[in-house]
């Protein structure tokens, strides 16, 4: 039985997570958190809901943003994290000026401090800040298996795992046409800190999942090439299901092919 929590929760693949686990026999509470609300649960969804809390005008980046879920979680076991939360790092004024051209509002000429920085909070120092804080949550799910384990002399179950959406973007090697600033440098820093996280904390299995370029609301309109939710999704369950420790600090496309960075 697992609990699990969501960020970015409220649209695109984290709402997908979410419609997809609370319905699971396996799936015992799901901790839904985002900077928005939670739209309506279809109705098929409704039996399951007592399983699901949520909370919105959460800022992962923000310690004391977090403190509600850490007092309702208490000593209780987290055993899944899928950390969905994320910005694209345009230029909100040039977004605003030229809608529908991604490129233009991520160049070298366009590029801001402002947003710079904001989208590293976010997609850097907030999914480290987000790891951090529920942390011992991760632990004592691993400390609980261990000691179940040894009561009832059953297979240990699988180690508590946090699954980071992160992306190709990130990867320095494989950048062949510039641009992209913030996004790129953002992923890339993630990269380097769920790194660290895979080799300072072996007992959770910590992976970076580029699911694709995905239709997820990242953006006011549809980049071309993008995929639905609902493509991607079918494909990063069946990674999220099998990696293990072996694959720990691994950035890895949704077929689970090794994207190096």
């Amino acid at each position: 039985m697992s609990t699990i929590l969501i960020t970015g929760s409220s649209s695109g693949l984290g709402l997908a997570f979410l419609k997809h686990y609370l319905p699971l026999p396996t799936t015992t509470s799901i901790l839904a958190i985002d900077l928005h609300p939670l739209p309506p649960l279809p109705p098929s969804l409704l039996p399951h809901a007592s399983k699901l809390t949520t909370w919105s005008n959460i800022d992962i980046a923000n310690a004391s943003s977090l403190s509600p879920i850490v007092h309702f979680l208490a000593n209780k076991p987290l055993h899944l994290i899928l950390h969905c939360a994320g910005i694209r790092g345009l230029v909100p004024s040039i977004v605003a000026q030229q809608k529908g051209d991604v490129a233009a509002a991520e160049t070298l000429q366009t590029m801001e401090k402002e947003t710079m920085i904001r989208t590293f909070e976010i997609n850097t120092w907030g999914t480290l800040n987000t790891v951090r804080t529920f942390l011992p949550n991760l632990l004592l799910c691993n400390s609980t298996s261990t000691s179940t384990s040894a009561a009832d002399s059953s297979p240990a179950p699988t180690v508590p795992k946090v699954i980071i959406l992160s992306s190709r973007m990130g990867s320095i090697s494989a950048n062949t046409t510039g641009g992209g600033y913030a996004y790129r440098a953002s992923k890339a820093a993630l990269n380097a800190v769920v790194t660290s996280l895979a080799i300072d904390v072996p007992e959770v299995v910590f992976l970076m999942l580029h699911p694709g370029r995905v239709e997820t609301g990242l953006v006011e309109w549809k980049e071309e090439g993008a995929i639905s939710v609902e493509e991607s999704l079918g494909t990063c369950l069946r990674v999220i299901e099998e990696v293990g420790k072996e694959g720990s600090g691994r950035l890895v496309d949704r077929w689970g092919s090794v994207i190096a960075w």
